[in-house]
């Protein structure tokens, strides 16, 4: 189809300008495109298989065509591997060529052609001397304008790394903009003068030929490029370099990129276009197809030089980098980097070498797009990071009143962070993808499923913008109720338990809704779900008995106040500290220390310690033979002592209630007595107690009595006792001197004594002592 158009435009062209005779070399370049085409046998084959199908059409098939579509037979479309097998031999066929078109060139320059007889030696070195001269004049202008402002880079560049205003990267990018509009202006300078010189002082005054203006367009456009290139690396100004490398590899890649540019750019703009005009268009062509080989060869050399140094860098910045998917896509680049950089020069020299015309002005633009789009992703995060990546920090009083905040927001910052960072690269490759013309970007965006994709995104990202706005009040509002710092001192454990479970149950509720939500404005039905939920919440409640059990008393133990976080409390058996409640069960730390959990469908009674006022409750047991009387004033002044300290005075609440003599035991008589205190201080306070009792009864000389045992060894009939051996144990040595634990050689008894020998301890166990007679103590 395309040789058919292609045909057809030659015969419309190159007829009419065959048949005028007044004007030859108006039909040259049709002349030269069809030589070029019945040289090649392949394309004169083609030609004239086209040119006997048009001749055996009738002459109204296209009318015919265009009435009736429907009846034509459907053309088989080529398969893809044919496809690429054609591609592939179109390519290597147009390089042949090339190669073909070169060579000839060439001979005929040094061989001396036709073509060759037709150059004008002189006119060509003048036209070289003129274009000399404009050239050096202009590139002498451009580096003393750049000389003279080399003081403004310098303190741009001061400023940038030094600045007190702004964030550092909005500084960079203000400097750098700056320092771009600076080098385009001194290249306009440059262009400027160098238009005046070619204009005034070199050939004829006031004519600004060809030659000279092919020159200076190319220095414009190239010398831009070449600004574009040192905001990204600026070698000499550490503050002006966009790229966060060292200086001695901006250097050098600063260095590089320019040679490339300049080799590719003055060769396809100048040197391509005058040999074409003053030599031989073949020989244009040719020198065009040797650049951009050697601008190839170039970039290759420079790139394998590079491959293990430039890998060791993007290794080190994926270990860098916070964010998982950047992490990836770094250590990716690292191992394909090169191989990246290598299909891209050869897929430009291949096109420039089969689409002179076309390829290279796309390649340039789409470069120039990909590359503006990961220096904005990159400044864009950078900026971000340095704006809002900051630990963020509240006021003293803001952070006295909410304590939890400023933590909750600094471990939301990064998340969101990530989820930016995410959203800007997938919008960096999108816009590549277009600027190499693989994704169809304004398609997409125009169509149904584009703008409904990205509504759909914008409204998520706005639910969970409102949810997370929605959490930190509620969060905030409860911790001010609990914070005893907001002026209302510290609130009671009932609120402390209330106000925890209500946070508890706002998030499980929010985060609930918002899935639902986002789930519907996503596009998924939720009535399916919501019903299904209920079915299986139907089925969990009849599986889940105990569970259910578990919650309902749960909420009626929470409605009574039957105890809180941080009560001492007896549930299902077990005694502890309350240390966690939850609507199903509540967890208790034992005195031990050991952590029991117990769910509220085994607690049938709920005993808290720790309700208004407690009691310690004392028994205290004297002997037979002391006066109560005297016992009961030792005990009031304990309690006297006790009423004194500093410690525990603020613990009593009441006198000290006496209850008296409860009971006459085996040994003692008991007397009771009873301390009221505050919630949880009665075990503190009875310690404190018991302790000044002792005290009190030992300094009135009040007997505390303890159980007694009388042992009895047993008599004959004659009365006399069987001899019972002792043996005195002490606690370093015994009374012979022999080391304690070794057993005392046994005393021989008297001959005609017939009492016995008791072993009888004393009261603290200190040792024994030897008590002649008979019977029991």
């Amino acid at each position: 189809m395309l040789l058919r158009w292609l045909l057809i435009a030659l015969m419309a062209f190159a007829g009419p300008a065959l048949a005028q005779s007044a004007d030859p070399g108006a039909s040259a370049p049709a002349n030269a495109t069809l030589a070029d085409m019945l040289e090649n046998p392949e394309t004169r084959q083609q030609l004239i298989e086209q040119l006997r199908g048009m001749a055996e059409a009738p002459a109204d098939s296209s009318e015919g065509q265009s009435s009736d579509d429907s009846s034509a037979p459907a053309v088989e479309e080529p398969s893809l591997p044919r496809q690429l097998a054609e591609m592939t031999s179109n390519i290597v066929g147009d390089i042949g060529k090339e190669a073909g078109l070169v060579y000839d060139s060439l001979a005929a320059v040094f061989v001396s052609t036709s073509d060759a007889a037709q150059i004008d030696i002189g006119m060509v070195l003048n036209a070289t001397l003129n274009l000399g001269l404009v050239i050096l004049a202009t590139f002498a202008l451009f580096l003393l304008i750049r000389r003279l402002g080399r003081p403004l880079f310098t303190r741009l560049s001061l400023w940038s790394l030094n600045g007190p205003a702004l964030q550092p990267m909005l500084r960079l990018l203000i400097c750098v903009a700056l320092a771009a509009l600076i080098d385009s202006l001194i290249v306009a300078l440059a262009y400027v003068g160098g238009n005046l010189v070619a204009t005034f002082v070199v050939g004829e005054s006031g004519e600004l030929t060809t030659r000279a203006s092919l020159f200076l367009n190319a220095f414009l456009v190239i010398e831009l490029l070449k600004a574009g290139v040192r905001m990204l690396f600026a070698s000499r100004y550490e503050g002006l370099r966009l790229l966060p490398i060292a200086a001695r590899d901006a250097s050098y890649w600063n260095r590089w990129i320019a040679r490339l540019i300049g080799l590719a750019g003055y060769g396809l703009m100048v040197v391509v276009p005058l040999a074409n005009a003053y030599l031989s268009p073949r020989l244009g062509q040719s020198l065009g197809t040797l650049i951009m080989i050697g601008a190839f060869v170039y970039a290759i050399a420079v790139v394998l030089r590079n491959c293990q140094h430039l890998r060791d860098a993007l290794q080190r910045q994926s270990k860098r980098s916070s964010l998982p998917i950047t992490r990836v896509a770094l250590s990716l680049l690292s191992r394909v980097w090169h191989l990246l950089a290598i299909a891209y020069f050869f897929t430009v020299l291949v096109l420039t070498l089969t689409q002179p015309e076309d390829a290279l002005p796309f390649v340039l633009i789409a470069t120039l797009q990909t590359l503006a789009a990961i220096l904005v992703g990159l400044g864009i995060s950078r900026l971000i990071t340095q704006t809002i990546g900051r630990r963020i920090s509240l006021s003293d009083d803001l952070r006295r009143k909410l304590p939890l905040l400023e933590v909750r927001l600094n471990g939301y910052v990064p998340k969101a962070l990530k989820v930016i960072r995410t959203i800007l690269l997938i919008a960096v490759v999108m816009i590549s993808l277009n600027a190499w013309q693989v994704f169809d970007l304004a398609a997409w965006y125009a169509s149904e499923a584009g703008r409904g994709l990205i509504a759909k995104l914008f409204s998520v990202i706005m639910i969970l913008i409102i949810a997370l706005v929605a959490w930190l009040m509620l969060a905030s509002m409860i911790e001010h109720k609990l914070n005893p710092a907001t002026g209302r001192g510290e609130p009671s454990s009932r609120t402390q338990t209330l106000l925890a479970l209500f946070r508890n149950a706002l998030a499980i509720t929010l985060l609930t809704v918002t899935i639902m939500v986002v789930l519907a404005e996503i596009g998924i039905n939720i009535g399916p779900l919501i019903a299904g939920a209920g079915v299986l919440g139907l089925a969990i409640g009849f599986g889940a008995q105990k569970l259910v059990q578990d919650i309902i008393t749960g909420v009626f133990i929470q409605i009574e106040n039957a105890l809180n976080v941080g009560d001492v409390v007896t549930v299902g058996g077990v005694t502890g500290t309350a240390e966690r409640l939850s609507i199903r069960s509540v967890a208790l730390r034992d005195l031990s220390g050991t952590y029991h959990i117990v769910p509220f469908s085994s607690v049938d009674t709920v005993s808290n310690y720790m309700r208004e006022f407690a009691f310690h409750v004392g028994e205290y047991g004297i002997a037979y033979r002391e006066n109560i009387d005297e016992a009961i004033e030792a005990l009031q002044t304990a309690f006297n002592d006790l009423s004194e300290d500093e410690e525990y005075k603020r613990e009593l609440l009441e006198p000290l209630e006496v209850a008296g003599v409860i009971a006459l035991a085996d040994s003692s008589v008991n007397i009771r007595v009873r301390l009221k205190t505050t919630p949880g201080m009665q075990w503190a306070v009875g310690r404190a107690y018991n302790r000044l009792v002792k005290y009190r009864l030992d300094e009135a000389g009040i007997e505390i009595p303890f159980p007694h045992t009388t042992l009895y060894f047993g008599a004959d009939k004659d009365g006399d006792a069987a001899p019972a051996n002792l043996r005195i144990m002490q606690d370093d040595y015994t009374a012979d001197g022999s080391p304690a634990g070794q057993p005392r050689a046994p005393e021989a008894p008297e001959p005609e004594d017939t009492t016995t020998r008791r072993e009888v301890h004393n009261q603290d166990g200190d040792g024994g002592v030897d008590t002649p007679g008979g019977g029991g103590y």
